[in-house]
């Protein structure tokens, strides 16, 4: 067998899930096949759809709408300002004396930097297979020279020994070549790292990781606070733009801070410390809110008398994508008050811990079902699933919080039940992973902040 080839799977349909992927919408970013074609474009969730070649995909530059001018594009990008500017916007001298560059050139120096990446990573990959192919050929000589037919006990505990020996290289190099993270497992026991005491007078809500020395947190107040993790020290408190406290908080891809906010419908950006509006709903509530591997926007809103529930996903403040129903027409999420939360997993699907329903609702990119996880038994407190908080780590792990259990559920990206976190803890509410899957978990009524180490 090639080694070249081991492992690789064929892309499936993101409608069907199971065709081979041969057409690609570059409008809402879905994978089709031929068959499926017609009924991703009869959709009316979006006004154009844009159906190429898979291999042609994202071949043609779509200018962003400008959000000040509605009649005219984007084709520039301000450096000063980091966003897209239209020719009005210059005009108007609103951006006098910035540094303003053309976003097709911006877009193909990136593209250059990523093929340069690219072809960087497949070197190292081809070469460790290599590498591999050559020491799998070794090491079968081996076996064959140490293992007879007539092989005694001694010979076999020698063999074995050359296996592990032998294994523990290879698995070096794929690691090194980038091909998937390492595999961790599961503490039998969790350990609490530390505890952050934040300064919230009646509850914390929610932590977001900005880095592995700093968090963000929100709670009962009109201010979020930005700590230290190992000094525990208050480092900076940011207070909302309408003067009420936050929904719910994340950190962008590109670290900063992002707050929605129930009073006037809006969800906001801070940069430098200065708040910018970046989405305004109309007859609709933004609830929660994180932010994607893409730097998109995952919110989940309620309309205003709470009677139905939805996920959108925006690029800046266009709404690129609408999640509500089943494929029965159901409501995949609950309506009335109800806390939920959501995060993206490291395989792009969306999932959303749903109080009202009980459980997590898990879709896949193009917004299909995939499962829904009700909680497991026995709980720790013997009461019903109640989840709010969720997180997701780099083995794909879904973590979720179990308020009236005191603990947190760990599912796999199938929704299989793992383990429960069960150290200690008193009504963990919001959830948050570092880059090194340490997890934090903010405590409602003591208003504390849990680091917790539960992987290996």
């Amino acid at each position: 067998m090639d080694p070249l080839t081991i492992g690789k799977d064929v892309m499936r349909c993101d409608m069907c899930e199971t065709a081979k992927v041969q057409m690609h919408c570059d409008i809402c970013l879905v994978n089709l096949c031929k068959v499926c074609v017609g009924e991703h474009i009869s959709t009316g969730e979006y006004k154009d759809h844009k159906v190429v070649k898979f291999q042609d995909r994202e071949s043609t530059l779509l200018y962003p709408r400008c959000e000040l001018h509605s009649d005219y594009s984007c084709e520039l990008h301000c450096k000063e300002c980091d966003i897209p500017v239209c020719s009005a916007c210059i005009a108007s001298r609103k951006h006098k004396e910035h540094n303003v560059h053309l976003i097709n050139r911006i877009l193909a120096k990136k593209k250059a930097e990523i093929q340069t990446e690219i072809n960087e990573l497949e070197g190292s990959i081809h070469q460790a297979y290599l590498d591999i192919a050559s020491d799998e050929h070794i090491f079968g000589k081996i076996v064959a020279t140490t293992i007879s037919p007539n092989t005694q006990g001694d010979n076999i505990k020698t063999a074995q020994g050359l296996f592990g020996a032998t294994l523990s290289p290879l698995q070096e190099k794929l690691t090194e070549a980038g091909s998937s993270p390492p595999v961790k497992q599961l503490l039998d026991q969790p350990e609490i790292v530390t505890t952050i005491y934040t300064r919230f007078k009646d509850y914390l809500c929610n932590v977001a990781c900005l880095s592995d020395e700093e968090i963000w947190t929100h709670g009962n107040e009109n201010t979020m606070k930005l700590y230290s993790i190992n000094q525990g020290s208050l480092l900076k408190s940011i207070r909302t733009k309408s003067g009420i406290l936050a929904g719910d908080i994340a950190v962008t891809k590109s670290g900063n801070l992002v707050y929605t906010d129930n009073k006037d419908g809006t969800v906001n950006i801070v940069k430098n410390e200065k708040i910018e509006e970046v989405i305004r709903l109309q007859n609709w509530r933004p609830r929660t809110v994180c932010s994607t591997s893409s730097g998109d926007l995952l919110l989940i809103m309620s309309t205003d008398d709470d009677k139905q529930t939805k996920v959108v996903c925006y690029s800046g403040s266009t709404e690129k994508q609408t999640i509500q129903f089943d494929d029965k027409g159901n409501p995949l999420y609950s309506t009335g008050c109800f806390t939920r939360h959501i995060t993206e997993n490291r395989n792009l699907n969306i999932c959303v811990s749903d109080q009202g329903v009980k459980g997590v609702v898990v879709v896949n990119q193009a917004g299909k079902l995939r499962f829904s996880y009700t909680g497991h038994t026995p709980a720790p407190r013997n009461k019903p699933f109640c989840p709010h908080g969720i997180t997701t780590d780099s083995q794909s792990h879904i973590l979720t919080a179990d308020y009236h259990n005191d603990c947190i559920h760990i599912i796999d990206q199938d929704g299989q039940f793992l383990r429960y976190i069960d150290c200690g803890l008193s009504e963990p509410f919001g959830l948050c992973i570092d880059s090194n899957d340490n997890l934090f978990i903010a405590q409602n009524r003591n208003r504390q902040v849990k680091k917790i180490k539960y992987q290996k």
